[in-house]
């Protein structure tokens, strides 16, 4: 009661006017209650914040966004084609902005097997969107997903998301109890077999770095309801799938920027005023995808059981020599299953450093990401001596358009080199265009959907026009720094590979 009190008077809205007066009435009356009638006041507040919290699955629903959605997306993208969208089998338009890599034929057959955790990276408010499209193009199961409440906001989102298997997640309410019956929702719908996914970042990169630091609250509940069930006689294998959400152009990168250069512990959790919520920015932003020619990549990693060992095609755990072992004697004690609360936290605990591994090699880099940061490192050796503040004010900085080129056409080579040895992956156009293209098409992709341009053309150089966007464009491939640096960029490299060393 006094967790809900503090976070309404400061809160100030609707919810706020409607709420506090019963929180202050429990907390004034709290000392003269009955045993009974604490625990008849906590099942009701147990009771309504899980018919909060509780999502629903809709096959109805399901079949019409199938039908419908993407056709509307796609007409909003390129209204030319709005009415043969709608009709026609299929959704090319989509099917060309969106390529997904990875094991899927494996994914469906371990779906089929047992339960799947999905666990993205998360850049945009985009790719639940977009992962909810892929799953169903590729023939892979439905998932049920914890959605921040603000975007339960939009009463058409709101339907969809209520009937598509979103459950909402109110980041305001910092009560244990929440805590607790959210994991609890959690535990619930993976022991009954229900897929899920979680992103385990928590939030939206606000740099657009590759997450290194995971929170697994919700996604650890896959660990206990694993035991659970080898509890109960009915053995079901959980998988976790380790996925990375890549774009060359992210909707929300100037907010996002903005927010994370406010500071560490300045920035806000919850962003309810980005572009996201504006239509206008939305439409913008697909218009300009639609004329890349090179889209999203989802890259699907291959699956691990709860205890990060890898999995086959059959579903069975492997040991490191390859050997398969049986999950269940994870949670054995004298060869029968038992439940323990510390040793599960230990193993997604585990699980939790392994991912931000999983991510950085699982990556798929894109031009913008190869350009943006040959361009930031260019500005990095041009101002010595500041730090990233300063840094971040310079404007009109320019770079000879003959040595970027030269410069991006290094790092693609060494790129391709790290690739080969299985240490990042690539996009397509990385592979195969020659550096002064991949310049162009940057150039092009920057121009036309942000607020203003990042970069353009002058004459013989480049001209940088907004460091915040090359920085959080450059920050997907922070951590190969070092990697690709040239020996006259060896100490700018330095700097910004320790920018994510402290990220």
């Amino acid at each position: 009661a006094n967790t809900e009190v503090r976070r309404l008077s400061s809160q100030k809205d609707a919810e706020a006017e409607l709420e506090i007066s019963a929180w202050r009435k429990l907390l004034r009356g709290n000392g003269r209650m009955s045993h009974d009638e604490r625990v008849a006041a906590l099942e009701r507040i147990c009771a309504r914040m899980s018919g909060d919290v509780a999502g629903n699955f809709d096959p109805r629903v399901y079949g019409i966004a199938l039908r419908i959605v993407p056709g509307l997306l796609t007409g909003v993208m390129s209204p030319g084609t709005f009415p043969r969208e709608l009709v026609q089998p299929g959704w090319p338009q989509l099917d060309a902005l969106i390529r997904v890599e990875g094991p899927v034929e494996r994914l469906r057959r371990l779906a089929r097997l047992g339960t799947l955790i999905l666990v993205p990276t998360h850049s945009s408010n985009l790719d639940s969107v977009a992962l909810g499209y892929v799953l169903a193009r590729e023939g892979l199961p439905p998932v049920v997903y914890g959605a921040g409440k603000n975007l339960f906001t939009n009463p058409i989102i709101s339907f969809f998301m209520h009937n598509l298997g979103a459950y909402r997640v109110d980041r305001r309410v910092q009560a244990r109890l929440y805590k607790e019956v959210l994991k609890g929702y959690s535990f619930e719908i993976i022991r009954r077999g229900y897929h899920s996914l979680f992103f385990p970042g928590g939030t939206r990169s606000r740099s657009n770095m590759v997450e290194r630091h995971v929170k697994l609250g919700l996604a650890g509940t896959a660990v206990s309801a694993f035991t659970e069930n080898q509890l109960d006689g009915a053995p079901r294998p959980v998988f976790f799938v380790p996925i990375t959400i890549n774009y060359p152009l992210v909707l929300e990168a100037e907010t996002l920027i903005d927010d994370y250069l406010k500071g560490a512990g300045q920035s806000r959790y919850i962003i309810t005023d980005d572009e996201f919520s504006q239509v206008d920015r939305m439409v913008a932003f697909l218009k300009k995808v639609l004329v890349l020619r090179n889209g999203a990549v989802i890259r699907f990693a291959e699956p691990l059981d709860p205890f990060c060992n890898p999995v086959d095609e059959l579903g069975r755990s492997l040991s490191p020599s390859g050997r398969a072992i049986d999950p269940g004697t994870y949670v054995q004690q004298g060869g029968r299953p038992v439940a323990d609360e510390l040793r599960d936290m230990g193993y997604t605990r585990e699980l939790g450093e392994l991912l931000p591994s999983v991510y950085r090699r699982e990556t798929v880099i894109l031009w913008t990401h190869l350009v943006a940061h040959v361009l930031y490192r260019y500005l990095v050796l041009r101002t010595p001596g500041r730090d990233l503040f300063t840094r971040q004010r310079v404007r009109d900085a320019s770079m000879r358009r003959d040595r970027l080129d030269r410069e991006v056409g290094l790092a693609q080579a060494k790129l391709i080199e790290l690739e080969q040895s299985d240490r990042v992956r690539l996009g397509r156009a990385i592979r195969s265009e020659p550096p002064s293209r991949l310049v162009d098409e940057a150039l092009e992709a920057w121009s036309g959907y942000h607020s203003k341009p990042i970069a353009v053309a002058e004459g013989d150089s480049v001209r940088m026009l907004d460091p915040n966007l090359l920085l959080f464009y450059q920050n997907r491939i922070v951590h190969l720094a070092d990697d690709l640096a040239t020996p006259e960029t060896v100490k700018a490299a330095r700097i910004i590979a320790a920018m994510g060393e402290g990220a």
